[in-house]
């Protein structure tokens, strides 16, 4: 094997460690990478653009990691993010934890201060034991300390993001890994790219007949598809199990799309009703975690069966008892169960069939009339009302979108129509993603991206407006602004005449940020501004803020989670209604007067 060493060669003749992990990363076909530059990792960032890689240069490391797992989520190939060391560091982890939860492949590099200083805790520039700290954050966590390990820890770097259940894996280069040189034809000869690194994992037949079989003997039986549905990237397997059975299906969040929303199999308007009389319940790329109340309660039939496809064996039972689990990879599960049909007779109870679609037709009925009830200022269900007939007609356009009740709206009113065309916040839930994903969407696809966020979600990461400006990427972004997390009118409950914590400023232009680096700004007051300003945003392809001006008390606290608040037993309640106020726009503003 060839050493790392440092010889009187002529450069010509050596390559270092900076051009050398750029040069696995592109035999391995990795053409993107997002970040932030400094010590020690500026010049890397600088040789991978000179190389073909095409840098994104972000504001914030929390981004750069949305970014690149949002390409990962689109892709199925691990997205890249850099970040310099310690702090920078520190600032990648959430979104290296998030998309490992996510079930996204991402690969963080960072920059790390000299090996021999910190680990003897001699005070050195920004030392931190790095891959110590990123263990519990990620799949795995490397540090390649010698040159020549260049190639093996980027081909375990990829098979581990890839394989099994993707997710985060960090690699750290010390500086004085940077600077190392060795022999360039060498280190040439050394490159490999990985083979096959997320290998199909079929499942045992066993487990796919008696999945088979209990399907068959359900009346009531119900699909859920998670976004491990959408990344596995089967759509047409899916899509022929659920229309040759006929079963009624959920689509999570970030699985709408898988079928068009539109579907008549849908079960997104009747999800609680079809919880609570589901006989057997089929989970393909879902889990069983908070967002479905662990499979139990209330919320479900007591008597549910559940028959769960993961690629992970240790998700099963994971937090209730599976009846039938089947392990192995989506695509491979699906082609299977299609195979199947020939031998099981499946289809749900034409009863239950009944009594969903009069359920979904009574409250698309009641729902449909909030969406378009003319109210001055606009709510989120009005706003989003004439988003929906933008979108209706622009199935291609990639929806990110994040916030509370911006959140939970935009999910149950906008349609989508297209896999992979919804990114959110996702498993854990967090806010602070919107314009990563937003950016890493449209430098993944090319395509036009909607990125819908409510006012308080917008501040985590709202200076990435300027990133996507810079490289005039076909975003547009939306804030439905009612002035504070959750709502606007929530009072300060002592003495200070202080803002109350979830009060931001209702009357704020965030529509003139965009102006400052370039980009067009929109001001919406009525659902006929929303409407015909999306419209014009999104035929522009060029970066666009449209500021929806909302009613400080359009919201629900805690949006749809608010079991998950615990309400205080004694002393003051949350907030307050301030029902003795109305409120009017006045030459483009939103005014408070007394009521009346």
């Amino acid at each position: 094997m060839a050493t790392a060493t440092a010889t009187n060669q002529t450069t010509a003749n050596l390559t270092d460690g900076a051009h050398y992990l750029v040069a696995a990363l592109i035999k391995n076909g990795i053409d993107k990478m997002y970040g932030v530059v400094g010590i020690p990792v500026t010049d890397f960032a600088r040789i991978a653009q000179a190389k073909g890689i095409r840098y994104i240069g972000m504001r914030h490391e929390a981004d750069a990691g949305n970014a690149a797992a949002a390409q990962g989520f689109l892709t199925g190939k691990p997205g890249v993010f850099l970040t310099v060391s310690a702090p920078g560091f520190l600032n990648g982890l959430a979104p290296l934890k998030e998309a490992t939860e996510n079930g996204f492949p991402v690969i963080m590099i960072s920059g790390e201060s000299s090996r021999s200083t910190v680990d003897l805790y001699e005070g050195q520039y920004e030392g931190l034991d790095q891959r110590a700290y990123a263990v519990p954050f990620c799949k795995a966590a490397y540090r390649i300390d010698n040159m020549e390990d260049i190639p093996l820890g980027v081909a375990r770097a990829i098979r581990t993001a890839c394989s099994g259940r993707p997710g985060g894996v960090y690699i750290s280069m010390p500086d004085t890994m940077i600077g190392q040189t060795m022999d360039a034809a060498a280190a040439e000869a050394a490159l490999y790219a990985v083979n096959d690194p997320a290998p199909a994992m079929i499942p045992a037949q066993e487990s796919v007949d008696a999945a088979l079989q209990l399907l068959a003997h359900a009346k009531n039986p119900l699909i859920f598809l998670g976004k491990g549905a959408a990344y596995a990237q089967c759509d047409e397997e899916i899509q022929n199990f659920i229309h040759q059975t006929g079963i009624p299906y959920q689509p999570m969040s970030m699985a709408k799309g898988l079928l068009p929303d539109t579907d008549p199999q849908s079960t997104a308007s009747c999800r609680g009703l079809a919880m609570r009389t589901a006989d057997v319940v089929l989970m393909i790329g879902a889990r069983l975690n908070w967002m479905l109340n662990f499979g139990k309660g209330k919320h479900w039939n007591k008597d549910v069966k559940f028959i769960q496809i993961d690629i992970d064996p240790t998700e099963i039972d994971n937090s209730r008892y599976i009846a039938c689990p089947v392990v192995g990879d989506i695509k491979s599960t699906m082609k299977l169960f299609n195979e199947g049909l020939a031998k099981y007779d499946i289809h749900a109870s034409q009863d239950w069939i009944d009594l969903l679609a009069a359920d979904t037709a009574k409250n698309n009925a009641r729902f449909g009339a909030k969406t378009q009830e003319e109210t001055q200022p606009l709510n989120h269900y009005n706003a989003l009302g004439a988003v929906k007939k933008v979108m209706d007609k622009n199935h291609d356009v990639i929806l990110v979108n994040e916030g509370a009740n911006t959140l939970d709206d935009c999910r149950d009113i906008v349609d989508m129509y297209l896999p992979r065309h919804r990114l959110d916040c996702g498993t854990w839930g967090v806010m602070g993603i919107g314009t990563g994903y937003a950016i890493g969407a449209a430098v993944t696809t090319g395509k036009s991206v909607l990125s819908i966020h409510g006012d308080s979600a917008f501040g985590f990461d709202g200076m990435e407006i300027e990133t996507a400006c810079r490289f005039n990427l076909p975003i547009t972004f939306m804030v439905l602004n009612n002035g504070g997390i959750y709502r606007g009118d929530f009072e300060d409950l002592g003495t200070s005449g202080d803002p109350s914590p979830l009060t931001l400023d209702a009357t704020a232009h965030y529509e003139k940020m965009i102006e400052a680096f370039g980009g067009t700004g929109y001001f919406a007051t009525t659902m006929d501004d929303v409407e015909s300003m999306l419209t014009e945003a999104l035929a522009s392809k060029k970066p666009c803020f449209i500021n929806v001006q909302l009613s400080v008390h359009a919201g629900v606290e805690s949006g749809h989670i608010s079991d998950l608040n615990p309400i205080p037993v004694v002393g003051p309640l949350a907030h307050s209604e301030c029902e003795d106020l109305n409120e009017e726009v006045i030459d483009g503003k939103l005014v408070q007067t007394q009521a009346k």
